[in-house]
């Protein structure tokens, strides 16, 4: 585990139905900043349980997680890191559906100080940044899946994280819109600094990022570095 890691995972594991079902075993993986990297493996290898483990939704049943070095142990500081250092976007989008898209990225600020001017200010530049500022007032069955999955992504970004964790980003797009998704989440990993983690099943998009981690019944079966696809076209 390298002492600069943005979050680690020490000896992780988690199981479901009393110890019955076994989704992640001795899991030790370090993140550091700036990194894009891939999670892939069968339906089942405990891709989608490790990412809601290193954002706190889901607690380690063996094994901790540190935060630039100090374990992260209670949902009150799981709760503060979602609500400033972690952004995550999800297979279904998950927005709530009475909500515009403009009150949808806002809901990942509630709880913080900022102001109320603040809030708008940092919404429209967030719905800006993914070209979504003419559908802000719009609900999420007035938008396109491409679209919904953008206020996703804003949502994520909107409280500048360190670390972006996207569950299978485009596993409800058609090819054009997960493109340009993928363009995306790329682009503003490299204009921000931040720190990718992307599961996916797709060996294209996969190639997209510097590092891949196979996994296999929880397990980690693979962990390298590689050049991204659009390197190796340069």
């Amino acid at each position: 585990m390298e002492a600069s890691s943005l979050i680690a995972l020490d000896h992780v594991g988690h199981d479901f139905d009393n110890g019955r079902i076994v989704a992640l075993r001795d899991v030790n993986l370090s993140f550091g900043e700036g990194e894009s990297v891939a999670i892939v493996g069968a339906s089942g290898s405990g891709k989608t349980t490790l990412i809601l483990v290193m954002c706190g939704i889901r607690i380690p049943t063996k094994g901790i997680l540190r935060w630039k070095g100090e374990p992260v142990t209670t949902l009150r500081q799981w709760t503060n890191l979602r609500r400033s250092e972690i952004g995550i976007v999800f297979q279904d989008f998950n927005l709530f559906p009475t909500l515009t898209a403009r009150e949808n990225v806002e809901v990942a600020m509630f709880g913080s100080s900022a102001s109320s001017s603040e809030r708008r200010r940092r919404v429209e530049e967030a719905l800006d940044t993914v070209g979504l500022t003419d559908r802000a007032t719009h609900l999420p069955q007035e938008l396109s899946g491409g679209e919904r999955q953008r206020v996703a992504i804003a949502r994520s970004i909107i409280n500048d994280p360190k670390l972006i964790l996207a569950d299978e980003p485009t596993g409800n797009l058609d090819s054009v819109n997960a493109s340009a998704i993928l363009d995306l989440l790329f682009d503003l990993q490299r204009a921000r600094g931040s720190t990718l983690v992307m599961v996916s099943h797709a060996p294209d998009q996969a190639g997209r990022c510097a590092r891949q981690i196979n996994m296999k019944d929880g397990k980690v079966t693979m962990d390298q570095q590689r050049v991204p696809a659009h390197e190796e076209a340069l």
